[in-house]
């Protein structure tokens, strides 16, 4: 345990299940406690699982509780308070955790998703098991797996459809279930689809899904050999690289920055954030067959879009790992203590990007030091958090992190600039129009190559159910995506390369119509 003059340590969630293994229950058992209680707080208690896991997405408030224009979310994605603002959530819900009697010393661990067990074998047990055993409680579900909605939460956004509402009562599920109640007919298809799965053959098919998105292979040896490139894994690795916080922090940066250094691809750390969720919330491994179609079709995890995720507790084990790896960021670049922000770059500015401002957000807010971090109240202030007050998770919030993958224990003697970012021509997908596709979706490149198609990579867009209705969107609604080629950007052309485009399966129909109608632009730069 820390004392009151050191930081409290984050440890990875399989270094509680290895002391729970070796006879050192206590610290998985009361995690679990915790989880437990907060779950069981009433709704409006400002420690429940109700009240903060709908700080991210729903239940929406404001203007975003209705109108397309605005989300209805607390949530930053897509722009440079995408780490911070997350470290703040996560401080919050590991105070509520420890608010909790006897779970006073819980700290919130991390899912270590690119270590052995993890890129082989998925999600670690405690998070997966359906029941377990502990102290004063006997048998019960487990408080990691779910969480049951303890009141209805309705969507009420132009042009959902309803299709997120949740009846009190719905519980939170997983690839490759379907946890869309929000109307007869999608309750009647999901009720369906999630009986034909067993809870056991759940989680082995969730583990194997997670699994090979950790794994995707670049199957081409003319990318695969000298780029090293493969699944999310190897992305954690490379966001490393991104030479300035703005570019690490989210995608809408990245993007600009791929297009503006030619030979420089840049991974965001927001991008493998992104895969997590998809691979967790509904999606297929990316480098299946381009024209296979998913061996579950209606798979629709909470995870898989931003308006539900943050009610299933994996959520905060993903999120506790990314926030690790901004750390460990901040580290390698000796940035323990502060962060600079490229003024009026892209990402820079609330609502400039492919999604609407959050809550309490207008259109295009500069974004500096000295943002909100709304909802979250710094205790040292009694005034909401600023992006300043959370840089440094040590001395301002009071914990760190045990030493996981990709991670140093000597980053401060070495002194490490960035290493120079992977150098590369690349293949630019663009006008990718999300007007007609619902929800998160993958982009697929594949390359023909001496007869053969082979994957060269992906990128994963972790979206809201219906743009259509935020204008904001619309006139933003083109995403772009980048893939290393190495030596095949002098052997092919861009029509030797072809990109498949997969949504949810229950609208593929659909966004073909809608990729006819637009064609995607493919180049080389």
């Amino acid at each position: 345990m820390a004392t009151n003059n050191e930081p409290r340590i984050r440890r990875s969630i399989r270094e509680l299940e290895k002391m729970y293994k070796d006879g050192n229950k206590e610290p998985l058992e009361k995690l679990m406690i915790a989880w437990k209680g907060i779950k069981e707080l009433p709704p409006d208690d400002k420690n429940s699982m109700f009240n903060i896991g709908g700080y991210h997405g729903e239940p929406f408030r404001g203007k975003g509780a209705t109108e397309g224009d605005y989300w209805g979310g607390y949530c930053n994605h897509g722009n440079v308070l995408f780490p911070t603002w997350h470290r703040a959530y996560l401080y919050n819900i590991e105070n509520a955790l420890r608010s909790i009697p006897g779970c006073e010393d819980v700290t919130l661990p991390y899912w270590d998703e690119t270590e052995e067990q993890s890129i082989n074998g998925g999600v670690p047990f405690s998070l997966t098991d359906e029941k377990v055993s502990l102290p004063g409680f006997g048998e019960i579900n487990n408080p990691l797996r779910s969480y049951k909605y303890q009141k209805r939460i309705n969507d009420n956004v132009s042009g959902d459809n309803s299709i997120y509402t949740k009846p009190e009562g719905t519980v939170t599920v997983r690839y490759p279930y379907s946890g869309l109640f929000g109307t007869p007919e999608a309750e009647k298809a999901s009720q369906i689809h999630n009986d034909k799965i067993s809870p056991r053959n759940g989680v082995l098919i969730l583990n194997s899904n997670v699994s090979g998105w950790m794994r995707a292979t670049i199957k081409l040896p003319a990318i695969a050999e000298r780029l090293k490139l493969g699944g999310v894994a190897k992305l954690f690795e490379l966001c490393l690289d991104a030479p300035n916080y703005t570019v690490f922090s989210n995608t809408t940066s990245a993007k600009q920055w791929n297009n503006d250094h030619k030979t420089q691809v840049i991974v965001p750390l927001e991008a493998p954030h992104n895969d997590i969720h998809l691979a967790v919330g509904g999606f297929d491994v990316p480098d299946l067959d381009p024209d296979s179609f998913s061996p579950y079709p209606g798979a629709n995890g909470d995870m898989g879009e931003n308006d539900t995720a943050a009610f299933d507790p994996i959520f905060y084990f993903h999120h506790c790992n990314i926030d690790r790896m901004f750390w460990v960021w901040q580290k390698k670049m000796d940035l323990r203590d502060k962060l600079e922000i490229m003024p009026k770059y892209p990402g820079t500015f609330s609502g400039d990007t492919n999604d609407p401002p959050p809550y309490p957000y207008d259109m295009n807010v500069p974004l500096d030091n000295n943002s909100k971090l709304d909802p979250f109240i710094n205790p040292k202030t009694k005034q909401t958090f600023i992006f300043s007050e959370v840089v440094n998770i040590e001395k301002d919030l009071g914990y760190t992190y045990s030493i996981g993958t990709l991670d140093k224990e000597n980053w401060g003697t070495l002194n490490l600039a960035a290493e120079q970012p992977l150098t590369t021509k690349k293949l630019r997908v663009s006008n990718v129009n999300r007007g007609n596709i619902f929800g998160s979706f993958v982009i697929r490149a594949f390359a023909n190559y001496e007869g053969k198609e082979y994957y060269i990579g992906h990128h994963s867009v972790l979206s809201r159910w219906n743009v259509l209705g935020c204008a904001n969107c619309r006139a933003s609604i083109n995403t772009e995506a980048h893939f290393n080629l190495g030596e095949l950007a002098d052997i092919l052309k861009p029509e030797d390369y072809r990109i498949v485009i997969t949504g949810r399966d229950q609208f593929q129909a659909r966004l073909a119509e809608t990729l006819a109608a637009t064609p995607i632009q493919v180049d080389i730069i």
